[in-house]
């Protein structure tokens, strides 16, 4: 399945789809849930799911310690510190709009590391598509970032110094996953990664947070889309990808993830699309057909 050109060529716009879906998910769940207790909840049933699954199917662990390590490290990376990072940082006065351009830093950074890390070549065209990209996502997300004062952004340095933490963990995870995780069973290493996200996670809920979850038909559905569509479609999708092809190329896909956001924010809550920011989507769209190009 994951050979098949289809899939190949259907799977970036899956990946984006269900990717952007996270954000709808962080906004039903800060009515019923602190963000790092929500997060490790989703972690602890995604470990469990795919733990339970791999047994199941007889699927191969990893067998050394330095692969458990190595799954453990981007799992903290790629899970833990980035989604923790970014949930945190919202929750506590961030705005989303801050949020999301910050997220645009992931494709630069992984365009700047990639020569370094992973020996991957940055073609000029793929510069170029990258900040057109960058721009794009600006556009999208200007109605957010109107209005919002400079002593407010000095009010929440904090949170802002811990989403770009999380900019940083996700963007290095991406590589450890590409260099250190080259093969295994990725149902026995993203259970491995989820387990350590929750073991890393808990601790912090437990220490900032008064770990509050309301059970109730809404917060049940939102955990399994949660646990479900993200954690395993979303995630495998994108750890899938990352060992199929280069990493600044997938990083590129995520600066279509804010203007998806946009338009699910308008079918879901009857936010408005002003032109601006239909003039940002096809300028994102056109930077990710630039950078994604072999």
């Amino acid at each position: 399945m994951f050979d098949s050109p289809l899939f190949l060529r259907l799977s970036p716009a899956l990946f984006v789809l269900l990717w952007s879906s996270g954000w709808i998910v962080a906004g039903y769940s800060a009515r019923y849930s602190d963000a790092l207790t929500f997060l490790s909840v989703r972690f602890g049933c995604a470990g469990l799911a795919l733990a339970l699954l791999a047994v199941v199917v007889g699927a191969q662990w990893p067998r050394t310690r330095r692969a458990i390590i190595d799954c453990a490290i981007a799992g903290i990376l790629l899970h833990a510190i980035y989604l923790g990072g970014v949930w945190w940082a919202v929750r506590h006065g961030l705005p989303a709009g801050v949020s999301g351009l910050i997220a645009g830093l992931q494709p630069v950074l992984t365009a700047l590391f990639a020569p370094l890390i992973v020996r991957e070549r940055i073609s000029p065209i793929r510069w170029l598509g990258i900040v057109f990209g960058f721009v794009g996502i600006a556009l999208v997300l200007q109605p957010k970032l109107i209005g919002v004062p400079p002593e407010a952004l000095q009010a929440v340095a904090l949170p802002i110094i811990v989403n770009v933490v999380g900019m940083f963990a996700v963007t290095l995870g991406s590589f450890w996953q590409k260099a250190r995780i080259i093969e295994g069973d990725l149902r026995t290493v993203t259970a491995v990664q989820y387990i350590a996200a929750f073991l890393f996670t808990l601790p912090f809920a437990y220490l900032l947070e008064p770990m509050r979850i309301e059970w109730n038909l809404t917060m049940g559905l939102v955990l399994a889309w949660s646990v479900l569509a993200l954690s395993l479609g979303g995630i495998g999708l994108y750890l899938v990808l990352i060992r199929r092809g280069q990493v600044s190329r997938l990083a590129t896909f995520l600066y279509l993830v804010p203007p998806a956001v946009a338009v699910e924010a308008w079918i879901l809550f009857g936010e408005t699309l002003s032109p601006i920011q239909l003039v940002g989507m096809a300028v994102a769209v056109f930077g990710v057909v630039l950078a994604s190009r072999k």
